[in-house]
């Protein structure tokens, strides 16, 4: 059953064809970009760590699970109801299942991404060596016409220590002096950053029982006036 329950999650991240969510877009991933000049401001913003998370989705061909990560602080320098820098962090102890119930598998899933035992410890975030992932923007640029974003995100995603450049669509709005900043579903590929497990792009001999090398997020932040 154990073994059953590991091979049925295994696409998070963090990490994002196939058998995903039909409205999630791919994300723009690149080489970190060192050279953008970033903002110097001070940042007037602060995340709320109580409501601040990722929302992940991991797809194989018999199914699919759900999940967050929290964000463990951040800041945001915010000029006339635009985002313009800031980052956040992800704090990778906090990776939950949130479909799965206790004793329905939760915890030996949950074991399994954080890489709670030896022997599986870097099959996907390795968290006792890795307990934090980041995001640093780099870049904001603003959209209009689209329903769901009005600026483009660009910045630099850290995950098992490995650091890609990835631009995604948000929505920015101001909510009684309390901003929230929240992406469309997209997808990015997990083993872009290392997260390998269950690829069967890069093993072989996985026949049915691969996990999709994409992973569905989205971001979901809520920022606080300093």
């Amino acid at each position: 059953m154990k073994s059953v329950l590991k091979l049925t999650f295994l696409g998070l991240i963090f990490a994002f064809v196939g058998c995903s969510s039909p409205q999630g877009e791919k994300a723009q991933v690149k080489d970190a970009d060192t050279t953008t000049q970033k903002t110097e401001a001070a940042p007037n913003f602060f995340i709320d760590a109580k409501t601040s998370k990722v929302n992940w989705t991991g797809v194989k061909p018999t199914g699919k699970h759900t999940g967050t990560i929290a964000m463990k602080d951040g800041n945001l320098v915010v000029e006339n109801g635009q985002i313009k820098g800031g980052s956040f962090t992800l704090d990778m102890n906090s990776l939950t299942v949130t479909d799965l119930k206790p004793g329905e598998g939760k915890e030996d899933l949950e074991g399994h991404l954080k890489g709670a035992s030896a022997e599986n410890a870097d099959h996907f975030f390795n968290v006792e060596k890795y307990p934090t992932g980041s995001f640093e923007i780099t870049k904001v640029v603003k959209v209009e016409g689209q329903e769901d974003a009005n600026c483009m995100i660009t910045g630099n995603l850290t995950l098992k220590g490995t650091t890609k450049q990835v631009s995604f669509r948000t929505m920015v709005s101001d909510e009684g002096g309390i901003l929230k900043a929240t992406t469309p579903v997209f997808k990015i590929n997990r083993t872009t950053w290392g997260v390998n497990y269950g690829s069967k792009s890069v093993f072989s001999d996985l026949g049915d029982k691969f996990i999709n090398d994409e992973v569905d997020l989205v971001i979901d932040i809520t920022a606080n006036p300093g």
